[in-house]
């Protein structure tokens, strides 16, 4: 009797719920510049923001958990050796990693942020093969890296002149900061993920890097001031954005292999660009010659580093 095919295995299924998580995953950035403006927070409010992507991903390690536990029809608790984990991936993933994310996106575009951040799909392979030796070296996947880095460099150089201002480290070095922590705690989830759940990993770390930063964007004289429903929709949505991609995303790649899935994260920063363009009205960066040319390379990277090899 031939055992039917989960609907997660299906291609159409699989790549529009890929595309999927890349949509939610690419509007990040303008839902977080728009929550600066509708939360009336200036770039020089450091504890506020702190505040904000802390409440943002408490709501979203609840949401995943919660996700989670309806998708396995059972609860998901950590396992009491797995707390440790947590407490590692909280520190890079959440902590380290966003805290560079916000800073970045009150001082730099929307566009810029987005391709930047690609570079972190490009640090990732580098560090698996060459600290964490997670990997087999490929030339294949350096090639990738090369491409992609020569497009995002592409972008920095051509991309200040554009947007009328000289990079900074507030903001384009921080994304790139963000990148790193990105490169790591992905290499990280992949070491941990033999020992536990990855979706229980993503929600505790979530939410416990949540607290960290709420906590210390509190201690700092932050807050955050509701003062229409957009507050309300635009914190829910920004939590559903890390909650629905991260529990989408590990579905997938349970049921397909990794590279069939991963491939398709070349969608991310298209997205992250053409929404930005779309909500944030940077359609001058975004469609600008050498910003479509360091796209179409940082896509191609992505391609090439996650392809399968046959």
């Amino acid at each position: 009797m031939q055992t039917k095919k989960p609907i997660w295995s299906l291609t159409p299924v699989m790549v529009a719920t890929a595309i999927f998580c890349c949509v939610l995953w690419g509007s990040a950035s303008p839902a977080i510049k728009i929550a600066y403006e509708l939360f009336g927070i200036p770039a020089s409010d450091t504890a506020s923001r702190l505040v904000l992507a802390g409440a943002r991903f408490v709501l979203a390690g609840v949401m995943t958990i919660i996700f989670g536990s309806l998708v396995s029809r059972k609860v998901l608790t950590p396992q009491m050796k797995s707390l440790k984990y947590i407490g590692a991936l909280a520190l890079c993933q959440t902590i380290g990693q966003y805290f560079f994310f916000f800073m970045s996106l009150a001082n730099t575009s929307g566009v810029r942020g987005s391709i930047i951040n690609a570079s972190g799909n490009f640090l990732a392979p580098i560090f698996a093969i060459f600290l964490f030796r997670l990997e087999k070296f490929e030339v294949k996947k350096l090639f990738g890296c090369f491409i992609g880095f020569f497009g995002i460099f592409l972008f920095l150089g051509g991309s200040s002149v554009l947007a009328g201002g000289k990079m900074t480290m507030a903001g384009e070095g921080a994304m790139l900061m963000a990148a790193l922590f990105y490169a790591i705690s992905g290499c990280s989830i992949k070491i941990f993920s033999k020992y536990e759940n990855p979706v229980v990993l993503s929600g505790y770390q979530f939410t416990l890097g949540g607290i960290v930063l709420l906590g210390i964007g509190l201690l700092m004289g932050g807050s955050l001031s509701f003062t229409s429903m957009g507050c309300y929709l635009n914190l829910i949505y920004m939590g559903f954005i890390s909650a629905g991609a991260y529990t989408l995303w590990g579905v997938l790649l349970k049921y397909n292999p990794v590279s069939r899935v991963s491939v398709l994260g070349f969608v991310n920063p298209i997205m992250g660009v053409l929404l930005s363009a779309l909500f944030l009205g940077e359609e001058s960066q975004a469609f600008s010659i050498v910003s479509v040319i360091s796209l179409i390379l940082v896509s191609a990277g992505i391609i090439v580093v996650n392809a399968k090899r046959n």
